[in-house]
């Protein structure tokens, strides 16, 4: 990875079961590159790399980034 990539982590905790975490590309064509589920009590720590411009989470979480706190709601 080159020295001026940004290699930010965030951590994500399933507050109930079966939250997705989709991991998407960078480039011309943004695609699915990777994709867990976590159930409740898991926790998920990712980093943005030369691969990965993009984190979706999916479902009732805790994510925690250096710019601050947000929960994402349940799927419905």
């Amino acid at each position: 990875m080159s020295s001026n990539q940004s290699s930010d982590f965030i951590v994500i905790k399933a507050v109930e079961d079966g939250v997705n975490v989709i991991g998407l590309t960078r480039g011309s064509d943004t695609r699915f590159h990777h994709s867990e589920k976590l159930d409740k009590g898991e926790v998920m720590i990712a980093q943005f790399t030369e691969h990965t411009s993009a984190i979706k989470v999916r479902g009732k979480a805790l994510i925690q980034t250096s710019h601050g706190e947000v929960e994402s709601e349940s799927k419905k």
